[in-house]
């Protein structure tokens, strides 16, 4: 872990997509967990395979249930990988409809997608993380916040 500060480089596109699930009846894994497990294989195949688009990602737990925070090289490669038959995605999304459809609201999922402009970030005693990790981790040269993102 570095001490000093740091920042993220990254020049060209850039889209953060969040995705979660909701765990509405915790009393049902049963109805849930299969939705929870279905991201893992996409996941690993994101990253196997730079070229799909993926950069990097973040896991957290909300208090509703599993976050990951994605940083992709751009839309494009993120809709082609939603649409792309034989991808892990299509069989998941599948599968989760046809669970959906009888587990009468146990799990739900969202997500939010987000094309950046520009991107500002700073990096304390912290591991490289979030979009550090997911582009280039370099030094902090500006000391403000309104300076980082004025050349971002």
């Amino acid at each position: 872990m570095k001490l000093s500060r740091m920042t993220h480089k990254h020049d060209g596109e850039l889209v953060v997509f969040l995705i979660g699930m909701t765990v509405n009846k915790p009393w049902r894994p049963d109805l849930w967990l299969p939705t929870a497990r279905s991201m893992v294989p996409m996941i690993k195949e994101l990253m196997r395979e730079p070229d799909l688009g993926l950069l990097g990602y973040e896991q957290s737990i909300s208090t509703r249930g599993p976050v990951l925070i994605q940083y992709w090289s751009s839309l494009e490669k993120l809709y082609s990988y939603a649409s792309d038959r034989t991808a892990e995605h299509r069989p998941a999304w599948a599968r989760f409809n046809r669970r959906a459809a009888k587990a009468d609201g146990a799990v739900g999922i969202w997500h939010e997608t987000f094309l950046v402009d520009r991107a500002e970030s700073v990096y304390y005693a912290a591991p490289e993380m979030g979009l550090a990790k997911a582009t280039e981790w370099v030094p902090v040269t500006r000391n403000s916040a309104r300076e980082r993102i004025a050349v971002s």
